[in-house]
C-alpha cells in the first residue's frame, strides 16, 4: 500500500509497485489489469492518481490499452 508519510508522490509508490510485480513475473505479459476504479478502491487513491502511474507505466511500454478491453501487461519495457 502506499506511504502517505513519504516524500515519494502516491502514483509513483503505485507505479513502483506494479513496476515491480510485472519485472518479478507476478503479472506476466498478457495479464488484464483491474480497471481504474477497482484498483482505486483496492489502494484507497482517487482515480487520476492511479491514471497518472497507469500512464507512465504505458510510457515505458510496460502496459497497453486496447480499446474495449482494458489494460494489458506487456512487460517488454524500452
Amino acid at each position: 500500500m502506499v506511504d502517505r508519510g513519504s516524500v515519494v508522490p502516491p502514483w509513483e509508490q503505485f507505479a513502483a509497485s506494479l513496476r515491480e510485480r510485472i519485472s518479478s513475473g507476478e503479472l506476466a505479459p498478457g495479464t488484464r489489469l483491474p480497471s481504474v476504479r477497482s484498483l482505486s478502491q483496492e489502494w484507497d487513491l482517487a482515480p487520476g492518481t492511479i491514471k497518472k502511474a497507469l500512464d507512465r507505466l504505458r510510457a515505458e511500454g510496460l502496459i497497453e490499452s486496447r480499446a474495449g478491453w482494458g489494460t494489458f501487461v506487456t512487460g517488454r519495457g524500452e
